[in-house]
């Protein structure tokens, strides 16, 4: 698994890229117990920009106990997700553009719903947890 893909990945589905120090870990955690499929596609990911570097390029930003994905990290990330044809390589972001503001893309009504779920059962694992602990 691919740290610095993770964590682009993991902060822009959060909304204003905004995610606590806590949850994501607990995402990154999650991510990398998933499988192959996960390590493979981040692997596949930062192969096409092999000199990332999140924190130097600027693309994360550190903020009140947290991190925030800037625009530039946006669109890096959506340059590294593109699928270039066969004869078309792929292409840094230009630093002008880089800078633009990015409006955040709305989640899916599933992504949203599918959150919530796996919210939901995680408090109620915790209860049971604290119910069996007293």
């Amino acid at each position: 698994m691919n740290f610095q893909v993770t964590v682009l990945k993991i902060l822009v589905a959060y909304p204003d890229g905004f995610a606590l120090m806590a949850d994501l870990k607990r995402d990154m955690a999650i991510l990398a117990t998933s499988g192959r499929d996960w390590s493979d596609r981040t692997k596949r990911l930062a192969a096409r920009v092999p000199d990332l570097d999140i924190f130097s390029q600027r693309l994360v930003e550190c903020e009140r106990g947290g991190w925030k994905i800037t625009a530039k990290g946006r669109l890096v990330l959506e340059s590294m997700e593109a699928r270039p044809g066969a004869d078309q390589a792929m292409e840094t972001v230009p630093a002008d553009k880089a800078d633009a503001p990015v409006r955040p893309l709305p989640q899916p009504a599933e992504r949203v719903r599918r959150r919530r779920e796996r919210r939901e059962r995680r408090r109620e694992a915790r209860e049971r947890v604290r119910a069996n602990a007293s």
